[in-house]
């Protein structure tokens, strides 16, 4: 195994030091800690019970029994669980666009010798460099007859230059042999990115698409500014509403979804709105690595 591993390893890299790599390990040990204790206070909270949470100054590293009173209470008005709906379809919907939008403009701009290829990409890099700023682009919305729709969620930033980039480099690092031999056996452009390129690029496609999914489950922002709220309000928008300005998402319904214990209707909301979005990264995780680093370096 270590002789395995010694020709692995590159001729300029030594052995690693025992000190250096208990401090690494140590490192990583504190990293995880970081990130996965707030995740299991936050669960934690909004599964005990409300005598123990406000004993505990409003927060539970570890229940004492098992009380899921803080979801049913959550979901009883219906605001949340329509948010909640609003939200899939925004991620789903804006995900699909942005990836077919940006998918196809990469693909474009990664061929040589396309018409207006260079200025129509400095355009798009210009507006990475320039943005539009908030007021032009309410005007733009407006002018649409997008305004308090739900189209617009997901159409103003239906492309984003970054992950244009990183898709455009991915695109451009596919041997240009398979291009001309695609088009010896007769294949046009769409055919050529259908059969050829699209196959080969299931990792950029899949970083790209989560970004992009990301993205638009956490927005609260755009519904603020773009609609009125009410029924095209996302769960991030009532989340914030909740956490920051104290607003009861089932006021109207005449439900009071605090409590004893707002602490645990706040985790309860923060557990909803965090699970079907990390529930994805285990099944893309593999694909990080390769689908970045090859789209982003470009040879």
């Amino acid at each position: 195994m270590s002789v395995e591993s010694s020709n692995l390893r590159p001729a300029w890299m030594g052995r690693p030091r025992p000190a250096v790599s208990a401090l690494k390990a140590a490192t990583v040990v504190v990293i995880l800690a970081l990130i996965a204790v707030p995740f299991w206070l936050v669960f934690a909270t909004s599964v005990s019970s409300d005598a123990k949470v406000n004993a505990n100054g409003g927060w539970s590293l570890w229940p004492d029994e098992l009380d899921f009173s803080a979801y049913t209470n959550v979901f009883k008005g219906g605001t949340i669980g329509h948010a909640l709906w609003v939200s899939v379809l925004v991620t789903v919907l804006g995900t699909a666009l942005s990836l077919a939008s940006t998918t196809f403009l990469a693909y474009a701009l990664s061929r040589p010798n396309v018409l207006a290829g260079k200025p129509i990409l400095l355009a798009v890099l210009f507006t990475f460099l320039f943005p539009a700023g908030m007021i032009p682009s309410f005007l733009v919305v407006t002018d649409l007859h997008l305004f308090d729709h739900l189209a617009a969620l997901f159409v103003p930033v239906m492309i984003n230059v970054f992950n244009l980039v990183i898709m455009r480099g991915f695109f451009q690092g596919i041997p240009e042999e398979l291009y001309e031999a695609a088009r010896l056996d007769g294949a046009g452009d769409l055919r050529t990115l259908f059969r050829i390129v699209l196959p080969l690029s299931k990792a950029i496609i899949a970083v790209v698409g989560l970004y992009y999914a990301v993205g638009y489950w956490n927005d609260y922002f755009r519904a603020m500014l773009y609609t009125n709220g009410g029924s095209l309000n996302p769960l991030s928008t009532v989340l914030r509403g909740f956490v920051i300005a104290g607003n009861n998402p089932n006021a109207e319904a005449g439900v009071d979804i605090t409590g004893i214990a707002p602490m645990k209707a706040i985790s309860a909301l923060v557990v909803i709105a965090i699970v079907p979005i990390a529930a994805a990264f285990p099944f893309l995780q593999r694909y990080f690595t390769k689908g970045v680093m090859t789209g982003a370096v470009k040879s």
